[in-house]
């Protein structure tokens, strides 16, 4: 008899409590500090940092992870001496023309062409005028000075610094070179 009283003592406890559940409300929330924390605002006063505001200038010498710096400068002087002086950090085993050649014909052969004739459908449909071919003798051009001129770009051309990281515009450096090769046999 007492054991029937205890179970339905319980059913009851637990029938009433499934019972008051709404599924229209939201349930109790304990410690709610734990599950929604405190926001700060970008410019906020805090008493965090010494000058007290939230937003922080990162420290001095700190370099972002992902980037290298070039530090060759964007100038005459700095085109001279990359086109001089600067190297290709990939290897033959690096190399892979089949993926330059796929980034050369999205940010490159519009308008230097899909052979780097100078040709691309920019200047066929006279959109944009000048545009030498690799082979060019005056140009000369080598991998420092391909790297320089995608890194800050040149004359009308832009930078493609933002587009391209680091090795992909190394590949893409290789894939010049390899059309200028083609071109000049």
């Amino acid at each position: 008899m007492k054991s029937i009283f205890n179970i339905t003592l319980l059913a009851l406890i637990l029938i009433s409590t499934v019972a008051c559940k709404k599924d229209s409300r939201p349930n109790y929330e304990y410690m709610p500090n734990m599950y929604e924390s405190v926001p700060y605002d970008t410019y906020q006063e805090s008493d965090a940092f010494a000058n007290g505001v939230e937003a922080q200038l990162p420290p001095e010498g700190t370099i972002s992870r992902g980037y290298t710096p070039f530090d060759i400068e964007n100038s005459t002087e700095g085109y001279e001496e990359a086109k001089g002086n600067f190297k290709s950090i990939l290897d033959s085993t690096q190399v892979d023309h089949a993926r330059g050649k796929v980034l050369y014909d999205i940010y490159c052969g519009i308008c230097h062409g899909t052979k780097g004739d100078g040709q691309g459908n920019l200047v066929k449909r006279e959109k944009i005028l000048g545009i030498p071919s690799y082979d060019d003798a005056g140009r000369a051009i080598t991998e420092g000075s391909v790297y320089h001129t995608i890194y800050y770009g040149k004359n009308a051309m832009g930078s493609y610094a933002n587009q391209l990281n680091n090795e992909e515009r190394w590949q893409v450096v290789s894939y010049v070179m390899k059309l200028k090769s083609d071109l000049e046999k």
